[in-house]
């Protein structure tokens, strides 16, 4: 969230730095920012790796259900197939061993290369990252540019503790039948522009949606349409 970095957003322009550089204490989620101070964002992380490692070895990439679209057109863009996983770095991971792919992670940043080990590493994806960028030349913002642009919204919908949250999520299901489904981590509704993606808590009665769309405003409406539908499931 640049809210949360706007000191070194503030600082790349001051200082005319090429880019950013921010990793998490552990050093297993990474994202940069581009040489105009705006995010590159966490999700074209993954995308932008994949992009250089793809260039150089055909294969396939996977990455959780909830992870930016964009991957599976980079991926297909250089002639590989894209998976899906259930959201968990065991689970990329698990589906990576069995897919043999040459890179993958999860939307958040993290990047597991599986020539160098199966585990997300900022810093081998900033290894990746700056060979991409000697090749390519030009700035980040126009490698940025040059990517897909999806738009992501999260947000979640508060029940009761006595409604079944399986069952409503059951009933989701079945609502969209006929679309492409995932229900191997809650739900997941594949639509030819756009995707929602249905999670519940093991804590609380919440149900998490995620969508993605073209825009900022289609993503926060499908998320409000699906909300909707839920509350009408649910009786609520």
């Amino acid at each position: 969230m640049k809210e949360h970095l706007q000191d070194i957003c503030e600082l790349v322009i001051k200082e005319k730095a090429d880019f950013g550089i921010v990793v998490d204490p552990d050093v297993d989620r990474l994202a940069f920012i581009s040489n105009d101070g705006e995010m590159f964002g966490e999700e074209y992380t993954l995308v932008a790796c994949a992009d250089y490692v793809l260039s150089k070895t055909k294969g396939s990439t996977v990455s959780n259900l909830s992870s930016s679209r964009a991957l599976r057109d980079i991926t297909e863009k250089h002639g590989g197939t894209y998976e899906a996983a259930a959201v968990g770095e065991v689970n990329v991971v698990t589906k990576m061993k069995a897919n043999n792919a040459v890179i993958g992670g999860e939307g958040n940043g993290g990047i597991i290369y599986p020539e160098s080990h199966y585990g997300r590493d900022s810093l081998v994806g900033s290894a990746l990252f700056l060979m991409l960028m000697s090749e390519r030349g030009g700035t980040v913002a126009e490698l940025r540019a040059s990517y897909p642009s999806y738009f992501m919204s999260k947000k979640k919908i508060q029940l009761t503790p006595t409604l079944d949250v399986d069952g409503i999520l059951k009933a989701m299901a079945e609502k969209y039948q006929n679309d492409d489904i995932s229900t191997i981590d809650g739900v997941k509704i594949d639509f030819p522009e756009n995707w929602v993606h249905l999670r519940k808590s093991n804590t609380e009665p919440i149900i998490r949606i995620y969508t993605e769309a073209k825009s900022q405003n289609e993503a926060d409406g499908l998320a409000d349409r699906i909300i909707g539908e839920i509350k009408e499931v649910a009786g609520i």
